[in-house]
């Protein structure tokens, strides 16, 4: 199948797809969804057109495969292997890095990909709580002080801290929505100083995770997202090409406004463009 080009890249061979923003919004308590116009056209399309694309967010409260039969149940055709998380792209990083049993900040799904790759997880209350070799921090809006007390003084024994998102917003259906995680973490390293061990957008770890699930080199990846210091960084970071939809944290006057480092290589006006950039 003919690929059309993309100025300064020969072709683009798979397509990675933000969630909140651009295929649809959500409410603040992640329990509903809402489509946005051509979320479902444009992803069907490309399934029928033999195009391989993935979804990545950088929402960590539900298991890939949870999260994926829940967009399916609002019509938006995506299968299990289809869904990537921040915890997916932990789970693997952790496993390469040695990592056998994690603190988890998080709610009750963030430490399910690291169970299914056989690490153990802990929480405030294990009597060994902090005698990890990493702590984790996702989605966790019930977060208190024995979670940031565990953590901090886990890292003073030598875990290292990994986290899920370090954006202060996402886009919902009730407008811009504070990270829990980016809050988390903020008090954490106020504290330890610490290092973080990104595995959410905008990390190259997860623009390497999405490649290789993809089954084609980064360069050849299309990042679709509408979040300059996210999606867009990530792919003009590591070479990926970048497409800005003005569906979510960003519209069309604020892209000219970017710096190159965060402005996508084009703006689509319509997600459905993105079908334009795959010849039948």
């Amino acid at each position: 199948m003919k690929r059309t080009r993309v100025k300064g890249f020969p072709r683009l061979d798979g397509f990675m797809f933000d969630v909140d923003g651009t295929l649809l919004l959500s409410d603040r308590s992640l329990g509903g969804y809402e489509l946005l116009p051509g979320a479902v056209q444009t992803l069907t399309e490309l399934a029928n057109r033999g195009v391989p694309y993935v979804l990545l967010t950088n929402g960590s409260a539900y298991p890939p495969a949870e999260q994926a039969a829940k967009l399916r149940q609002h019509g938006l055709p995506v299968s299990d292997l289809q869904m990537i998380t921040p915890s997916s792209v932990a789970a693997e990083l952790m496993t390469r890095n040695g990592v056998r049993s994690v603190l988890v900040l998080g709610s009750a799904g963030v430490g399910f990909a690291l169970r299914e790759a056989g690490i153990e997880t802990r929480d405030h209350t294990h009597s060994d709580a902090t005698r990890v070799d990493a702590v984790y921090v996702g989605w966790h809006p019930d977060c208190g002080m024995k979670d940031i007390e565990s953590a901090c003084n886990a890292i003073f024994a030598g875990a290292k801290l990994y986290v899920a998102s370090d954006v202060p917003f996402f886009a919902s259906r009730h407008g811009r929505t504070i990270g829990y995680s980016y809050a988390i973490v903020g008090a954490i390293r106020r504290v330890t100083h610490a290092p973080i061990i990104l595995t959410g957008k905008p990390s190259r770890h997860a623009m390497r995770f999405v490649a290789a699930r993809l089954g084609v080199p980064v360069s050849r990846v299309g990042v679709v997202g509408d979040d300059p210091v996210v999606e867009m960084s990530m792919a003009r970071r590591h070479g990926a090409a970048a497409f800005g939809v003005t569906t979510g944290m960003t519209k069309a006057s604020d892209w000219r406004r970017q710096p190159l480092s965060r402005r996508p290589h084009r703006v689509l006006d319509d997600l459905r463009e993105v079908l334009e950039l795959v010849a039948r």
